[in-house]
């Protein structure tokens, strides 16, 4: 009996995860278990990712973790049980890894670092008889339905039985993950939904005094809030920074699927209300504000009485240029109300990663493709996202899991 041979193009975690399921069913006597990557290296992303700290999933309750993906969690729920949080901190205990739970519920490898666990990963693979192609970039298929690389130059050609896409979304090009796949499979056929920057920066139209020295100002302790197109109300509190293009980091990430929306919509006008002080409600704020002044200076209320910083009073002057800052009660209201308009997003290859991709519609339960039998997609190349805080890794993990045991029952009913 020949040997089935099974390709799986893109090295990061969903493909490895697929690849890891298949070798654990399939003996390597029956099997050929290849794994191609346009990098030099597998796992690019995730080794950049994890170099401020690896998040690699959430400890929170799971049915406001499964919650978190949004329009996506009816679908990916049943895929996300099989894998669960717990689940994958067990697998990675398993590799020799310890992890614990951080602030804000956040769970990391005990040494903060992706490396190590990559490399203990990757060695695992190889002893199951996985075998890895570096600098191979998938171009598609030829007429014979062969896969098709791009290796340095020369074409090579991949005949297998079996296939599964985790080639990523669009951001990070340079790391691999360039969104080339979209028309390749539009060509076979397959809905995608185009693909759209999320956990990104936004832009404002900040002058030229706020991008020349605020520029790189970090915002702590604060909240956003926005009502979205569907009349819901968000509100979350953390931080985020002030850049001379607009705004990012954390709490404006947080806000990154709305705020999307609502640019798409053509929706014009403020769309984000900033709260300088969260923990102050504002009967407590007002009073201070009608506090005597003695001679103090806006500038110094707003520094000595309540502990704000100089960007402060810069940002009412661009966000509110009509405040009258002898009123209290409009100071106490844009203090706790201010209104910040964002113009934008800013491209795709900057954002930590993509919504959009292949349909749910496109797949079947076992994500193959139901335009193209016996290929199989997982990660952030179908259509989900979800926020920072190992939501994204955690998805990656479970849908590559999710495609690599589809394969499995593709080859035994076949």
């Amino acid at each position: 009996m020949n040997k089935a041979t099974i390709a799986i193009v893109g090295a990061g975690p969903a493909g490895l995860m697929a690849a890891e399921r298949i070798a654990l069913q399939c003996p390597a006597s029956a099997t050929d278990i290849y794994v191609y990557d346009a990098m030099p290296s597998v796992a690019r992303k995730f080794l950049l990712a994890g170099i401020g700290g690896m998040n690699i999933t959430h400890a929170e309750p799971y049915p406001d973790f499964v919650s978190r993906y949004r329009e996506s969690q009816s679908w990916l729920t049943p895929i996300l049980d099989e894998h669960t949080p717990e689940q994958l901190r067990a697998w990675i205990h398993d590799l020799g890894i310890d992890t614990f739970v951080g602030s804000s519920n956040r769970v990391f490898p005990s040494d903060m670092k992706a490396a190590p666990l990559l490399r203990r990963w990757k060695q695992r693979l190889i002893n199951q008889g996985v075998r890895f192609f570096p600098r191979h970039r998938w171009q598609g298929w030829n007429n014979t339905q062969q896969l098709v690389f791009d290796h340095q130059g020369e074409v090579v050609t991949v005949k297998a039985d079996a296939v599964v896409l985790a080639l990523g979304g669009g951001s990070w090009a340079k790391l691999g993950s360039d969104g080339r796949w979209v028309n390749t499979l539009r060509a076979q056929g397959v809905e995608i939904k185009d693909l759209q920057p999320s956990n990104c920066g936004f832009s404002v139209p900040w002058s030229d005094f706020i991008r020349s020295n605020y520029g790189g100002t970090p915002l702590k302790n604060v909240t956003l809030s926005l009502t979205d197109n569907q009349r819901q109300h968000w509100r979350k509190i953390g931080e985020f920074v002030i850049t001379e293009y607009g705004i990012e980091g954390s709490l404006v990430y947080a806000f990154s699927a709305p705020l999307r929306d609502i640019l798409l919509s053509g929706r014009h006008g403020p769309q984000l209300q900033l709260d300088w002080l969260p923990n102050m409600n504002g009967e407590a704020l007002l009073s201070r504000l009608q506090a005597p002044r003695k001679g103090m200076s806006f500038s110094n209320l707003l520094r000595k009485k309540l502990k704000l910083p100089a960007i402060t009073n810069a940002l009412l002057r661009d966000c509110l240029p009509e405040l009258n800052r002898d009123d209290p009660v409009a100071v106490c209201r844009a203090l706790k109300n201010m209104p910040i308009t964002v113009t934008g997003m800013r491209p795709i290859d900057e954002a930590i990663s993509t919504a959009g991709g292949v349909t749910r519609q496109a797949v079947d339960e076992n994500l193959m493709l139901q335009a193209h039998p016996s290929v199989f997609v997982a990660g952030e190349m179908l259509d989900w996202e979800a926020p920072t805080g190992g939501y994204l890794l955690t998805a990656c993990f479970a849908t590559g899991k999710r495609a690599g045991d589809g394969v499995v029952k593709y080859l035994q009913e076949r």
